[in-house]
């Protein structure tokens, strides 16, 4: 039996949503206001979900205070109040889309949490738009 325990975070991040190969003028036409070079900004939420066995003598699939502590110090502390293009090194050469940044949070993440659970990041850009990576 498999069971899913998850954990919800949240950040701030300001990012910009560009591809440098490309004219302002095809930015423009691909990514809206997103490519607004003053940048602009999400409240992110965050849920880590991880699925794997009960333990017999814990009865955890993985101690949720450790989960807790885990998202703070690898995702929150390192995004929270940042700009993304700028302050974080993934985005240097990587744009910062709701897809890339699941995708890096589920990289971040993934060397802590044990081999035989599987690993599920959903991050919603606003309550509407979401993104699950499943490292798929």
């Amino acid at each position: 039996m498999k069971v899913k325990v998850s954990r919800k975070a949240h950040f701030n991040a300001a990012h910009r949503l560009y591809n440098n190969k490309w004219d302002l003028d095809k930015n423009t036409a691909v990514f809206g206001k997103c490519n607004n070079p003053n940048f602009h900004g999400h409240n992110y939420e965050l849920i880590v979900s991880v699925t794997g066995h009960i333990h017999p003598e814990t009865g955890y699939v993985m101690d949720m205070k450790e989960l807790k502590e885990l998202i703070y110090n690898e995702i929150e502390q390192v995004f929270d109040h940042k700009n993304l293009n700028l302050d974080v090194d993934e985005f240097k050469n990587l744009n910062p889309t709701a897809e890339n940044i699941a995708v890096v949070i589920w990289n971040k993440l993934r060397p802590y949490i044990a081999e035989e659970n599987e690993l599920e990041v959903v991050l919603f850009e606003t309550p509407r738009n979401f993104v699950t990576y499943t490292g798929v």
